[in-house]
């Protein structure tokens, strides 16, 4: 063993030697309890970032742990490489978007193993590959015979002037993101999946999983919006015009309604703006610019009256009929009764424009309600008022009362509606996998046969960006219908890149099957611990589910969901650091550039540029991102201090749930403290072949020892168990520090006791730093591989004191503190307290009316 510690040299090493005895390659084995360890896989977008290590190292020190505590461990890795970023590099670069891919791919396969994760890489998979996606298509035609899946038409976002669709990312302010022009929308054909038949069981089942953090089973709750309401019909007073239907949970309410708003693309605006030129340019100026419904939510809200009305189905009022740019075309019926009195939203558009604002509950208290200001919005402890026949019913009743009504005249039903609705998996671009769709003009839309599988992606294509080269190679396009044989045309349409990242963890599973899936999948999954960002929480973690109940149904897995347990690493921050400038705009500037002046006339530092030494300003915390410049990068701290500090810095900074602040010292100090382990078995490397079986007979110096390295075990075990790394780290650096000013001395038994110490904190830190621990374990001359050896065990008989300490308190004050012999009654622990001088000295005269014992803690006299 050299001297001093070289982490690039020790890592070389020790990568070499995972890669040729194939330490992570992992087969069934129905001896050994499994555990399946996955982290979300990446986007191969070239470069690793600190928010891929740290969540690549929480998996891989969870995976060492339970591969050190027996289990049988399967963490894989892949490739999430379809997507738009790939097309826009292709534009950009003027190359392919696979050939851009495939390269993103090896640069960064090459940046994990630099980390030593220990990936079993026999298990890679890459999204775009044929031997990947031909299972996602073969599963689709499955779901479109089952009438899970299906076509219909929906609303894009389209640049008239590139002349296709874009992703709401795409959109800027309203625009197009390469063109410049205003975005449209317009009606298509889309393909979509029946995710509403699973809603109420996506949302029942998510009381059974207690491993997902309760703050995701919330926003899928929200997102699935299962709600109980009535739908009930209100009728137009033009004739050949359809009654609207309205869903609403507020009944109560419905006598307030003094408008009523519908989509721009419900059948009543349309018929009025067919006769109506107003009306169509506000249809038309409509479909520009908001793209999402958070920024439906945000706009401002605009409306126009179609001059027609509907009839109260209770009260006989005619009500205004309004088009409203807030009322989303998919969502209910298109339709709402607008409340303003009673809703924030219909409360500030009838502001606007001035419509009615009656109030139709009321508190049961003495609160004081005026909603010509402001809406009142409360359900419980309400009344309702002017609502005719209807007044004086509590929530409920009234709900009961007028739905019954509604019910029994056959103007309504009972309903439950969900926020959640089906998703649409169409994607009007070319880096993606091909719908197996052929389109024939007598058969219609025709899924392709198994046997004619996979439908390949051409990868050689020039991409120019402007609409998919899918539809101008007439060779892959122009086909055979398979049902008649006349001649058709495939789909061009690519799937919603989630589809890939619904399935990949079941592939893991069998990754070279000649089948979707095979019985292994059953042995492997559910998957025991999933990891990744709360930012896939509704969508990504609500297709994983879903896919995962089809699976089932269709006979592929067993179990109900996909993993068991879920953890959502925070964020990584650091500072950011800006200048303003008139004629570029704003300047961000990389911390490094960064230095810090004292404030004349004070001691408060600011922030200046290296190259100018003109002041900056700085933003505080916040996520490291390429757009702020404030990012670090993995490849140069690798360089610097090795894989090893970088692993350790990101577990002790903070806890894994929670957000990491970069700090650059800290990471020095990881470092340092790595090489203070390193010097430690350099000393001591001789004493390695020592045993001893009974600790009884040695001295109290030993037995300190023993029980400060064991009472920290303790606490190590208990971080692992509950993913606290960062304790875990406290804990081998506080065990280290004990270890470090041992004395040994000549006596043989010491020696054992240290050869003990630094064997456990080996093995304790070695999932979280396992080059270094894996060189220092060999230089104790371990025979066993260190990756299979047992977690250590405490030994009960080291954590037995010989003195325990007890506070002593007066009346409730701590005055002083004794040592006493663990196990003695409380008469015995009070004749110790009262003879000692220290507390003779506080009693004095005094009476000693109650003497109180804690165990083990305290002693508290009463004078």
């Amino acid at each position: 063993m050299q001297a001093s510690y070289y982490p690039s040299e020790v890592e070389e090493q020790v990568q070499a030697y995972w890669e040729k005895h194939l330490s992570f390659q992992v087969t069934e084995r129905l001896d050994k309890e499994k555990f399946y360890c996955l982290s979300m896989l990446p986007y191969p977008s070239g470069h690793l970032h600190m928010g891929h290590v740290r969540n690549y190292t929480i998996g891989d020190v969870m995976s060492r742990y339970e591969r050190m505590r027996g289990r049988n461990v399967m963490q894989p890795m892949g490739w999430d490489a379809f997507g738009l970023p790939a097309e826009n590099a292709a534009i950009q670069r003027e190359v392919p978007p696979a050939k851009w891919t495939y390269q993103n791919i090896e640069h960064m396969k090459h940046q994990l193993k630099r980390m030593g994760f220990g990936f079993d890489w026999s298990r890679e998979l890459t999204t775009c590959k044929p031997e990947y996606y031909r299972w996602e298509q073969w599963f689709f035609t499955k779901l479109v015979e089952k009438g899970l899946a299906y076509r219909r038409n929906a609303i894009v976002n389209w640049d008239p002037v590139d002349q296709t669709v874009l992703a709401n990312e795409q959109v800027i302010d309203g625009k197009g993101w390469r063109s410049g022009a205003i975005v449209e929308k317009r009606e298509i054909p889309q393909w979509f999946i029946r995710i509403t038949s699973y809603a109420d069981e996506l949302l029942d089942e998510l009381d059974s999983l207690e491993g997902w953090p309760d703050s995701v089973k919330t926003m899928q709750r929200n997102w699935i919006g299962r709600s109980e309401g009535l739908e009930i019909e209100f009728k137009i007073d033009k004739e050949c015009q359809a009654p609207l239907r309205v869903f609403t949970t507020r009944p109560d309410t419905i006598y307030g309604a003094t408008f009523m708003a519908v989509s721009i693309d419900h059948p009543l605006t349309q018929s009025v703006a067919s006769q109506n030129p107003d009306v169509s340019d506000f249809v038309s100026s409509c479909r520009r610019g908001a793209v999402s419904e958070v920024e439906f939510e945000a706009m401002e809200k605009r409306g126009m009256s179609l001059d027609v009305n509907a009839i109260n189905p209770l009260s006989g009022e005619k009500i205004p009929v309004w088009v409203a740019n807030f009322v989303l075309t998919g969502y209910g019926t298109g339709a709402i009764m607008a409340v303003p009195a009673h809703d924030t939203r219909d409360h500030e558009f009838a502001l606007r424009y001035r419509l009615p604002i009656r109030q139709v509950i009321s508190p049961l208290t003495d609160e004081e309600v005026d909603v010509q200001i402001q809406p009142w919005v409360a359900k419980e402890n309400t009344v309702t008022v002017n609502s005719g026949d209807f007044s004086g019913l509590s929530y409920h009743m009234a709900f009961e009362k007028i739905a019954t009504f509604a019910e029994q005249h056959g103007i309504g039903e009972r309903k439950i509606n969900y926020r959640l609705r089906d998703w649409g998996v169409s994607r009007q671009r070319y880096w993606g996998c091909p719908i197996p769709i052929i389109h024939c003009s007598v058969c219609g839309p025709v899924p392709i046969p198994e046997d004619h599988l996979p439908v390949l992606l051409p990868e050689d294509v020039t991409f120019m960006g402007v609409q998919s080269p899918l539809r101008e190679l007439d060779d892959w396009l122009n086909v055979n219908c398979p049902k008649c044989g006349k001649s058709s045309v495939r789909e061009t349409d690519t799937f919603d890149t989630f589809v890939e990242s619904s399935w990949y963890y079941a592939r893991y599973c069998t990754p070279n099957a000649p089948s979707m899936l095979d019985d292994r999948a059953d042995y492997w999954l559910p998957v025991d611990h999933y990891i990744g960002g709360i930012e896939h929480a509704v969508l990504h973690l609500l297709y994983f589910r879903f896919w995962h109940k089809l699976m089932r149904d269709i006979g592929l897995v067993s179990s109900d969901e996909p993993t068991t347990k879920l953890l959502c690493q925070g964020m990584v921050l650091a500072k950011a650091y800006y200048r303003d400038n008139d004629e570029s705009g704003r300047i961000w500037i990389r911390p490094e550039e960064v230095d810090f002046h004292t404030h004349e006339g004070t001691t408060d530092k600011v922030p200046v540029w290296k190259v100018d030494g003109q002041v900056v300003d700085e933003t505080g915390w916040t996520t490291m991102s390429k757009s702020k410049n404030n990012g670090v990068d993995p490849h140069d701290l690798i360089d610097r201090y090795g894989a090893d500090t970088v692993r350790l810095f990101t577990m002790f900074a903070s806890p894994p749930d929670q957000s990491l602040e970069w700090n650059d010292d800290a990471v020095a100090g990881s470092h340092r403290f790595l090489r203070r382990l390193w010097a430690i078995v350099y000393r001591h490397e001789d004493i390695s072949t020592v045993k001893l079986e009974n600790f009884s007979t040695v001295d109290q110096t030993t037995r300190t020892l023993r029980r400060d390295v064991h009472t920290i075990l303790q606490r190590i075990h208990r971080g692992m168990e509950r993913q606290q790394y960062n304790t875990v780290v406290a804990g081998c650096m506080e065990m280290m520090n004990s270890l470090d000013r041992f004395d040994i001395g000549d006596s043989m038994e010491r020696k054992v006791a240290l050869t003990e110490g630094i064997d456990i904190l080996i093995r304790v830190l070695s999932p979280i730093t396992p080059h270094i621990c894996h060189v220092l374990w060999q230089a104790l001359g371990k025979n066993e591989e260190l990756l299979d050896s047992p977690w250590p065990v405490v030994d009960p008989l080291a954590l037995i004191r010989d003195k325990i300490q007890l506070v002593v308190q007066i009346n409730g004050k701590r005055r002083t503190q004794i040592d006493v012999t663990p196990g003695l009654e409380d008469q015995e622990i009070r004749a110790v307290v009262l003879s000692d001088p220290t507390v003779s000295q506080y009693i004095g005269d005094a009476t000693v009316k109650k003497v109180v014992v804690v165990p083990d803690r305290l002693v508290n006299l009463v004078i």
